[in-house]
């Protein structure tokens, strides 16, 4: 037991943190101060540091995530493990709302019936959503490439994109496709991300608020 750390559990998350912004200094990490918030929060969720190097910001990112949310923007994520993860009341505060199609029974039977994912239809009925919206994207590469051949073929622009599937089938090049768009994204590059990702980064824009 010798190397166990005592801890108070109100000051875990604290106590992580630290840790967290020591090991980057001895690994020479300085991150941009408007990210760092944000990045920390992933690597918190991960304890996986690469996201320091792979995590990646359109021009002034997380000042516009923020905005949107301080105007009542929506939340649509790609799985219900993300919307579970969501802090959902600190953005009711400012009149979003969170949402995940995925389980919906008439996606289900849309996506068969036109033998496509429920991710590419989830994200069309996201699309009718008459506000603005940042789609959290961890799990599903399908959803990002949905949202660029939306963007594309109708002229529809997302608020803002969170781009984080995980795993191995198109997940590269789809990120790939949102970082080549003008739309304000926060987007890891490579194979690594996931449903807790594309939550923690949520979480840490609204925590800023």
């Amino acid at each position: 037991m010798e190397n166990i750390e005592y801890v108070l559990p109100g000051d875990i998350e604290k106590r992580s943190f630290e840790i967290i912004s020591r090991e980057l200094e001895e690994r020479n990490i300085v991150l941009p101060k408007d990210q760092e918030l944000v990045t920390k929060r992933v690597i918190h969720t991960s304890a996986d540091f690469d996201y320091a190097e792979t995590m990646t910001y359109s021009e002034h990112a997380v000042e516009i995530a923020k905005e949107l949310i301080r105007n009542g923007a929506d939340i649509v994520t790609d799985t219900n493990m993300a919307l579970a993860g969501i802090n959902k009341k600190v953005l009711a505060r400012y009149g979003g709302t969170a949402h995940c199609f995925m389980a919906d029974e008439e996606v289900a039977k849309e996506a068969k019936e036109r033998k496509v994912t429920r991710a590419t239809v989830s994200m069309e009925k996201a699309a009718a959503i008459e506000k603005p919206v940042i789609f959290a994207i961890g799990n599903a590469p399908t959803a990002l490439i949905s949202l660029y051949e939306l963007m594309e073929q109708t002229g529809f622009r997302p608020a803002f994109i969170i781009g984080v599937p995980v795993g191995f089938v198109n997940v590269v090049a789809a990120k790939e496709l949102i970082l080549k768009t003008d739309v304000p994204h926060i987007v890891n590059r490579g194979r690594k991300g996931g449903s807790n990702v594309a939550a923690a980064i949520c979480n840490a824009i609204l925590y800023q608020l």
